[in-house]
């Protein structure tokens, strides 16, 4: 039996960048379960599970248009410093949440520190990225 859209199914995966670096896994944890068409993954991902069969493996490199997109100029914001708790030690690469206006969590990594501002990316972490991803289709329910 081959996978198809509307299926739930349950597959192990490990990404990565180019670069050979690993962003997630699903070693030593359950396999993610998802309905494959279903839009709750990935466009890239979701798309490489039609006619796998349980127990294929296959490794799918993803453009940043069918993964989490190009990174976003106006998700670049700067945020007055006064606004800052004074507590806190502000550092290039730290992640930060903010809230939007309905307050949802918004996670955030500070760019740069200017004197009266600070520089924030709102992108996703993997925005503008090409992703690898080894996938097992372990099962089709």
């Amino acid at each position: 039996m081959q996978a198809k859209n509307g299926d739930n199914v349950k597959v192990h995966y490990t990404g990565k960048l180019v670069s050979g670096e690993q962003f997630d896994s699903s070693a030593g944890r359950e396999p993610l379960a998802f309905t494959v068409g279903a839009g709750q993954m990935i466009k890239g991902f979701d798309a490489a599970i039609p006619g796998m069969k349980v127990g294929d493996k296959k490794t799918i490199n993803i453009a940043p248009a069918d993964g989490y997109g190009e990174k976003n100029p106006e998700a670049i914001i700067e945020f007055p410093k006064e606004q800052v708790p004074p507590d806190i030690k502000l550092e290039p690469g730290m992640p930060l949440t903010l809230q939007d206006n309905y307050g949802n969590p918004v996670p955030v990594v500070v760019v740069e520190i200017k004197d009266d501002a600070i520089v924030l990316d709102a992108n996703h972490f993997l925005a503008g990225q090409e992703l690898v991803f080894d996938i097992e289709l372990v099962e089709i329910g």
